[in-house]
C-alpha cells in the first residue's frame, strides 16, 4: 500500500459512510471500524521501512510554479501518531455503533469523524509545509463542527475553541511562510535540515514563538487551555477520539516535529517548559476541583499534555524517547477512560460523583476498565503508563540546564504527577464506590439507588476494555516498543537514538521519584475527605470561559464602534476614495502616454461614433428618468450598445457574454423593482447639479486614463504569446475560453468558488427578507379591472412561444458549452443561455407555484464547485492542479475529436452559473408576508413603525416581533401579483 492510497482509501470512507448509513443506520461504525482497522493493519509493513532512520517518501506535484507538492514522508515519528489514529480511530467508530441511541443522531456524525481520520491521516504523513497547514486547519474545522452539533449548549463551546485553535492556526502560517522564504523550500524534512537553524537564532526565536503558539493553542495548554473542558459538550465518542488520538495530538506532533531544529533554541525551552509545567499543576488542581468526571478527564487531560509539553522543551533524545512513550500509553488510558465516561452516563444517567452510588456492585465489569485505565494515568506498576510516567521523570532529569534548574522542573513534574494519583482515585472511587469522600452532598443533588443502575452490554463496554487490557499487558512487555519509539525518537531529535524499555531497570533516581509520586497520591487518596474539603473550588472571580467570551465581545463592540464611525449611506463619501484614486490613475496615465507609443490613425470608424451616440442617448435617458422600471430598461439598453462594441471589435465570446448577461440583469432587477416603489424619490435639484458634474468628470477622468495607458499601444506580449501558442498547447482555437478554462483556470476556479459563495449569500438574505405588506401589492392593484388583471389570460401568447422556442434555446446552451474550446461560447455563456430559458419560463407562468423547481439549485451551486474541483484533481495526474488531459477520439466517419478536460471543467461553470441564476428567480419571485391580524395587533401599539409603513417605507425584519416571524407563512404572488391562494380560490 502506498501513502496516496493510504489517504485516498480513508477519504473515499467518508461518502462510503454518508451512503451505508442509510442502510445501517448508527451500525455503520461497525462497517467503519473494520475499514480502519483493515487500512491500520495493512501500514505494519511499514515498521521495516522506517527502521534506522528511513521514511516512506512519495510526491505528487500540486502547484508546480510555487514549488508546492503533495509531498508524503512517513518515518517513525509520523508512524506513532498514524497507528493511534487508525486503530484508536477503529476503537471509537464500533463504539459509536452503541454509544448512540438512534440512527437520526448519526446522520452527519460519522461524516464529520472520518473527516476527521482523514485530516489527522494527513497531517501526519505531509511532508510540505502548505500541505501540512491545509490538514492542521482541517482538524480544527471537524473539531468544531463535531462540537457544534452537540445540543443547544454547544454554539458557545465550539465558537471558542475555534477562535483559539484557529488563532494558533495564524501562527502555523506564518511560521510556514518564512520558512519556505528563509529556507527556500516548502518541504518540511529538507527546511529542518537547514543550517538556518544554527547560523541565525533571531529567525530561529521568531518561528519558536509562531510554531509554540499553534502547537499549545492546539494542546490546549495554558494559557489556552480552556476550550478543552469547555468543549466538553460533545458526546463520548467524540471526546475519547479527540482527546487520545486527534486535534490536541495534534499540538504535540508539532512539537516532536519540529524538535529537531528548535530544540536548541532558548525561546522555545522556555516557552515549553514553563507552559508545560503550569498546565500540568494547573490541570491536576482543576481536575480535583470538578464533581462531573468528563470534566475531571479533561482536565486530566490537559495535565497529561502539559507533561509532555515540558519534555518536548527538555529537548534531549532521552526526554523525546520518553513523549513518545508516553503518547502511546495516553492514547489508551485516555479513549478507555473516556469511553467509559459515556457508558457510565448512558448507564446510569449520571456524571456526577455526588449522585453516584454503588456502581461497583451493579457495574463490575465497567469497574475493571475504569481502574485498569486510571491506574495507567496514575503510573502504577506494571500498567504501561507507570513505564511512560518514569520514562518523563528521566527525561526532565535529562536536561541539560543547572542542577537546580533541572531538578527544579522535575520536582515540579513530581508535584502535579501526585496531583494525577490523586485525582485518578477520585475518578475511580467517586464513581464506583459507595463512599466518594467528596465531603457532604448537596441537598439538591439525592444518591442514586444502586438498583438504578445497569451493567452495559458487551458490544458496549469492549471497545473500551480493549485499551485498557492493553495498557496491563503491555506494561509487562513494553519493550515490544523498543523499534518503533526509538525510531520516532530519532526522527524528532535529528540524532540516532536506541530506546530500552522495561518495567524493571533496577534501583534508581526515577523509580524513587516514582515511588514518592505514588506514595504521596495514596495519602492524598486516602484524605481525600479532607483534600476535597481543602481544595478551593473557587480560585480567581472569574474562568477562563469568562475571559475569553469577554475578550470576544469587546473585540465586536469595538468593531460596531470602528464601523459605526465610517459607515454611511451617503454615496458621496463612498465616492471620496475611488474617486482620489481614479484621478491618480489619471495622472499617472497622462504622464505615461508619451512614452507609450503613438496614435495610430485610421482606428476610428462611422460605426463608432453611431453606437457612442446611442449610448450616450441610453445613458442620458436613464439619468432623466423618474421611473424604476424605465430607467432598468434603458441601462440594459446601454449595455446591449456595449454588446455591440465587442461584437465589432471581433470579441465575440465577450459579447455574446455581455449581452446575455444584460437579459438576465434586466429580468432579475425587474423582479427587485416589485418590492420597490414605481418612481425614484424626488431630489433637490442643486443635489442633482452636483451630482451630474461630478459623474461626468469620474466618467471623463476614466475615458481619459483608459485611452492614455492603452490606447495607443500595439499588441501586448501576452496576447502574442497565446497567439501562438494556444493551439500547440491546448489544442484550442478560441483564445479567450482555452485562457479561462486551461492557462488561466486556477483564477477561473476561484471565480467560479466565489460566484457559488455569493449564490449562497443572496439565497441566505432573500430567505431573511420579508414583506411586510398585509394588502395587495402597489403592482397588482394598478391592473385591476383591466385585460391584464387575468394572470392565465396574459401569459397565453407567451406560453405558446416558449413551447416553441424552449427545446430551441436549451440545444443552443448545450451546442455552446460542448464547442467552446473551438469556437465562441464555453461553459459560462451556454449557462447565461440556459438561465434566460428558465427566465423566460418563470416569466410565462401563471404562478410561482406553477414554476417552482422540483430540486434543490443549491445543490446545483455545489455540484458545479465539486465537478471543477474534480477536474483539478484529475490534472494531477499529469503532474499539476487543474492541468487539462487530452486525447484524440476517433469518429465513425473518419478523423478524431479533440477532447480535453477543460470540457468538464466548463460543465462545472455551467452548474454553478445555472444554479446562481436559479437562485435570483426563485427567490426574488415570491413575496412572503407576515399574518395581517398579527402585524396590525403590532403596528397599532408600535406608533412609529405604524408611521413608517404609512410612509411607504418597508420594515426590516428585525421592526417585527418575533411571534410573529414565527407564525409567518410564506405567500408565492403570481405574475399579475395575486397570491397562490387567491389564484386558486378565483
Amino acid at each position: 500500500m502506498t501513502l496516496v492510497l493510504l489517504l485516498l482509501i480513508v477519504l473515499v470512507l467518508v461518502p462510503a459512510a454518508a451512503s451505508m448509513h442509510r442502510l445501517l443506520g448508527r451500525d455503520t461504525g461497525w462497517a467503519a471500524a473494520a475499514v480502519l482497522l483493515v487500512v491500520g493493519l495493512l501500514t505494519l509493513p511499514w515498521l521495516q521501512s522506517v527502521h534506522h532512520g528511513g521514511a516512506v517518501v512519495e510526491t505528487i506535484p500540486w502547484i508546480p510554479t510555487l514549488n508546492v507538492s503533495l509531498a508524503l514522508r512517513l518515518d517513525g515519528l509520523g508512524l506513532v501518531f498514524l497507528f493511534l489514529v487508525l486503530f484508536i480511530g477503529a476503537l471509537v467508530m464500533a463504539y459509536s455503533a452503541r454509544y448512540f441511541s438512534t440512527a437520526a443522531k448519526t446522520g452527519d456524525y460519522y461524516v464529520w469523524m472520518l473527516l476527521f481520520v482523514f485530516s489527522m491521516t494527513g497531517m501526519v504523513v505531509a511532508d510540505d509545509l502548505i500541505v501540512l497547514f491545509l490538514f492542521w486547519e482541517f482538524t480544527t474545522l471537524c473539531s468544531f463542527f463535531l462540537i457544534n452539533r452537540s445540543g443547544e449548549k454547544a454554539p458557545g463551546p465550539a465558537r471558542r475553541s475555534l477562535l483559539l485553535t484557529m488563532g494558533g492556526g495564524l501562527g502555523l502560517l506564518a511560521a510556514a511562510l518564512l520558512i519556505i522564504t528563509r529556507t527556500g523550500t516548502t518541504r518540511i524534512s529538507e527546511a529542518l535540515s537547514s543550517e538556518v537553524w544554527s547560523t541565525d537564532p533571531g529567525f530561529t526565536a521568531v518561528i519558536a514563538v509562531l510554531v509554540a503558539a499553534a502547537a499549545l493553542s492546539k494542546s490546549a495548554q495554558f494559557p489556552f487551555h480552556i476550550w478543552l473542558p469547555d468543549a466538553m459538550v460533545a458526546p463520548a465518542p467524540v471526546s475519547a477520539y479527540l482527546h487520545a488520538a486527534a486535534m490536541v495530538k495534534a499540538g504535540i506532533y508539532l512539537m516532536l516535529r519540529f524538535s529537531p531544529a528548535l530544540a536548541d533554541s532558548t525561546t522555545w525551552q522556555v516557552l515549553l517548559i514553563s507552559s508545560g509545567l503550569i498546565t500540568a499543576v494547573i490541570g491536576a488542581l482543576f481536575a480535583l476541583q470538578r464533581h462531573d468526571i468528563k470534566e475531571m478527564m479533561a482536565f486530566s487531560t490537559i495535565s497529561q499534555l502539559g507533561f509532555l509539553t515540558a519534555v518536548i522543551g527538555v529537548g534531549t533524545e532521552k526526554a523525546l524517547a520518553a513523549a513518545v512513550v508516553h503518547v502511546i500509553a495516553h492514547a489508551l488510558f485516555k479513549a478507555s477512560l473516556f469511553m467509559m465516561v459515556g457508558i457510565v452516563e448512558h448507564e446510569s444517567g449520571s456524571r456526577d460523583i455526588r449522585v453516584l452510588n454503588g456502581l461497583h456492585r451493579t457495574m463490575r465489569v465497567s469497574l475493571v476498565i475504569t481502574t485498569l485505565s486510571s491506574l495507567s494515568m496514575a503510573g502504577v506498576p506494571p500498567m504501561l503508563g507507570f513505564v511512560s510516567k518514569e520514562g518523563l521523570l528521566g527525561g526532565f532529569l535529562s536536561a541539560e540546564f543547572s542542577s537546580v534548574m533541572t531538578w527544579g522542573i522535575t520536582l515540579i513534574a513530581v508535584v502535579a504527577a501526585i496531583g494525577t494519583f490523586a485525582y485518578c482515585g477520585r475518578i475511580v472511587l467517586g464513581s464506583f464506590s459507595s463512599f466518594t469522600g467528596a465531603g457532604p452532598r448537596d441537598e439538591d443533588r439525592e444518591p442514586m439507588a444502586p438498583e438504578a443502575s445497569h451493567e452495559a452490554t458487551w458490544t458496549f463496554w469492549l471497545p473500551a476494555m480493549l485499551p485498557a487490557a492493553a495498557g496491563l499487558l503491555l506494561g509487562f512487555v513494553p519493550g515490544i516498543f523498543d523499534g518503533l519509539v526509538s525510531d520516532a525518537a530519532t526522527a524528532s531529535s535529528g540524532a540516532e537514538h536506541h530506546a530500552h524499555l522495561a518495567l524493571w531497570h533496577g534501583f534508581s533516581v526515577e523509580l524513587l521519584l516514582s515511588a514518592a509520586v505514588i506514595g504521596g497520591g495514596l495519602l492524598m487518596v486516602l484524605g481525600r475527605a479532607r483534600v476535597d474539603a481543602a481544595v478551593p473550588r473557587r480560585i480567581l472571580p472569574f474562568t477562563g470561559v469568562d475571559a475569553v467570551e469577554s475578550l470576544r465581545l469587546a473585540l465586536i463592540r469595538g468593531g460596531r464602534r470602528i464601523g459605526d464611525l465610517t459607515r454611511t449611506d451617503v454615496h458621496g463619501l463612498h465616492l471620496t476614495l475611488p474617486g482620489i484614486l481614479l484621478l491618480g490613475v489619471l495622472i499617472a496615465g497622462l504622464v505615461a502616454s508619451p512614452t507609450v507609443g503613438s496614435l495610430t490613425a485610421g482606428n476610428t470608424r462611422p460605426a463608432d461614433w453611431i453606437l457612442l451616440t446611442l449610448l450616450a442617448a441610453f445613458l442620458l435617458g436613464t439619468v432623466l428618468s423618474t421611473d424604476r422600471a424605465g430607467a432598468v430598461v434603458l441601462a440594459g439598453g446601454a449595455g446591449f450598445v456595449v454588446a455591440s462594441f465587442y461584437f465589432m471589435l471581433g470579441a465575440i465570446d465577450v459579447g455574446i457574454t455581455q449581452l446575455l448577461v444584460e437579459i438576465l440583469t434586466v429580468v432579475v432587477l425587474v423582479l427587485v423593482l416589485r418590492k420597490l416603489p414605481k418612481r425614484f424619490h424626488r431630489v433637490p435639484r442643486s443635489r442633482t447639479v452636483v451630482s451630474a458634474v461630478v459623474a461626468i468628470g469620474f466618467g471623463a477622468a476614466a475615458f481619459l486614463a483608459t485611452y492614455a495607458l492603452t490606447g495607443r499601444r500595439g499588441q501586448s506580449d501576452i496576447a502574442q504569446y497565446y497567439q501562438e501558442n494556444t493551439y500547440e498547447q491546448t489544442g484550442a482555437d478560441n483564445i479567450v475560453n482555452s485562457i479561462l478554462v486551461d492557462f488561466r483556470a486556477l483564477d477561473t476556479f476561484g471565480e467560479l468558488t466565489v460566484l457559488g459563495i455569493a449564490g449562497f449569500a443572496i439565497l441566505a438574505v432573500l430567505n431573511s427578507t420579508f414583506s411586510t405588506s398585509d394588502n395587495e401589492p402597489e403592482t397588482s392593484r394598478a391592473w385591476v379591472g383591466t385585460p391584464l388583471d387575468d394572470a392565465v389570460d396574459n401569459t397565453t401568447s407567451m406560453r405558446t412561444l416558449f413551447n416553441w422556442v424552449a427545446p430551441l434555446i436549451v440545444l443552443f446552451s448545450l451546442i455552446l458549452l460542448v464547442r467552446g474550446h473551438y469556437e465562441p461560447g464555453g461553459g459560462f455563456i451556454a449557462a447565461l443561455v440556459a438561465g434566460g430559458f428558465f427566465a423566460l419560463r418563470y416569466l410565462v407562468a401563471p404562478s410561482d407555484s406553477a414554476v417552482k423547481l422540483r430540486w434543490d439549485y443549491a445543490l446545483v451551486i455545489v455540484g458545479g464547485i465539486l465537478v471543477g474541483a474534480g477536474t483539478g484533481l484529475a490534472g494531477l495526474v499529469e503532474g499539476s492542479f487543474l492541468k487539462p488531459l487530452t486525447t484524440d477520439i476517433p469518429l465513425p466517419g473518419g478523423g478524431s475529436y479533440h477532447f480535453t478536460t477543460a470540457i468538464i471543467f466548463d460543465v462545472g461553470i455551467y452548474l454553478a452559473v445555472i444554479g446562481a441564476v436559479l437562485v435570483a428567480l426563485d427567490r426574488l419571485g415570491q413575496v412572503q408576508r407576515y399574518p395581517a391580524e398579527l402585524l396590525q395587533k403590532y403596528l397599532s401599539t408600535h406608533p412609529e413603525a405604524a408611521a413608517r409603513r404609512r410612509s411607504g417605507t418597508p420594515l426590516d425584519p428585525g421592526d417585527v416581533p418575533p411571534e410573529v416571524a414565527e407564525e409567518s407563512t410564506p405567500l408565492h404572488t403570481t405574475s399579475s401579483g395575486r397570491s397562490d391562494g387567491q389564484e386558486e380560490a378565483r
